[in-house]
């Protein structure tokens, strides 16, 4: 198991939220599971009404449509009918629109109520560092069969400081009903072991960058610190020699 990936790449990204939700099976096994944001009440009745809006707008876009249509091809072209056409067809085209803008606000309301529980969720996310991690699963097939399968969740950029994972089957062994159990058992604790030291290895890897990053930003800190501390000197002397130079000490 090898990834060519640069770990320096993601030093100082951020886990994307979408890990929380759509991404969420993309997540490595042993980093666990956010806690779940309990359901509210009202979340049925503000989706069945985005539901019924949307299809209340598209009842009403594609009548707008016919009727203006066959106005139009009847009477010739109308203004009133044309801008009811052109109404219907916005109708139509954001129909859906209603269902998102429901699952945004009962999304919203869920968050409001369980503030501390969104608040706990984003700092378990936030712990997540982004280096490879390599894991072994075992599945039983329909004939009996058990595979046994090796993936790498990878972390690739999702936005400009932000990160999230791919995975990645990497191998799968099939072994049949009639191989002994202990064989296969011995073959996924192999490969589980081996699993742990490579993702051992990336977050080694990782860690190192992470620590080399840091010491550069605090070399050029001091460095800019050391130019801030020379600069206030250079002026400091200035203002003195151009004071001097106004007042000029009596000679005798």
């Amino acid at each position: 198991m090898t990834d060519p990936s640069d770990p320096a790449e993601l030093v100082g990204y951020e886990p994307d939220e979408r890990l929380l939700s759509e991404d969420l099976d993309k997540l490595p096994g042993a980093v666990g599971r956010p806690e779940t944001v309990p359901r509210s009440r009202s979340r049925g009745r503000i989706v069945a009404t985005g539901a019924t809006l949307t299809a209340v707008s598209l009842v009403i876009g594609a009548a707008l449509i016919a009727l203006g249509a066959i106005d139009v091809i009847a009477n010739g072209i109308d203004l009133t009918w044309v801008l009811a056409v052109v109404l219907g067809a916005v109708l139509v085209a954001t129909h859906w629109g209603w269902v998102h803008v429901a699952e945004l606000t009962a999304n919203t309301l869920e968050a409001r109520s369980h503030s501390e529980v969104v608040d706990r969720r984003r700092q378990w996310l936030g712990a997540i560092q982004p280096y490879t991690r390599y894991e072994v699963s075992t599945h039983v097939e329909e004939d009996g069969s058990i595979s046994i399968k090796c993936v790498r969740h990878r972390p690739v950029r999702s936005g400009p400081q932000s990160f999230t994972f791919v995975r990645e089957l990497q191998e799968r062994e099939v072994h049949s009903p009639d191989e002994p159990a202990a064989v296969v058992s011995e073959r996924a604790e192999l490969l589980r072991h081996q699993a742990a030291l490579d993702t051992d290895r990336e977050r080694e890897r990782y860690e190192i960058a992470s620590d080399a990053c840091a010491a550069a930003l605090v070399g050029r800190a001091d460095e800019e610190l050391r130019r801030i501390a020379e600069r206030a000197t250079s002026e400091a002397l200035s203002s003195q020699i151009n004071s001097n130079l106004r007042d000029p000490p009596l000679v005798e």
